[in-house]
């Protein structure tokens, strides 16, 4: 794809450029307008599978609970029930998912 001017190219927040539109102003005088940065997407997974608390911790349900149950332990199915606190560094990356919360 060829770049076209007035286009910000990359990932948004990683080496962006703003590219500056000339804007009329009266008196014939220009003054440059700065482009806005597009909004970062969620990803739909993080959504429905996580919960954030008010204290900023994250929730995922356990996985090992969808099929062969049978093979796992009584003890393991009993752990597994409800929902677990993920550690510090899953929940950072977690929450750089879903850059805006989850609401």
């Amino acid at each position: 794809m060829f770049a076209r001017p007035g286009l910000i190219k990359g990932m948004p927040g990683r080496n962006v450029t703003f590219a500056f539109r000339p804007v009329r102003w009266a008196m014939g005088c220009e003054k440059p307008m700065e482009m806005k940065m597009p909004k970062m997407k969620t990803k739909s997974s993080v959504k429905k599978r996580f919960k954030i608390t008010a204290t900023g911790k994250v929730l995922a349900g356990p996985g090992n609970k969808r099929h062969g149950l049978i093979n796992r332990s009584q003890k393991m199915k009993r752990t597994n029930r409800g929902s677990q606190t993920l550690t510090e560094m899953d929940g950072r990356t977690v929450k750089q998912w879903a850059p805006y919360g989850l609401a």
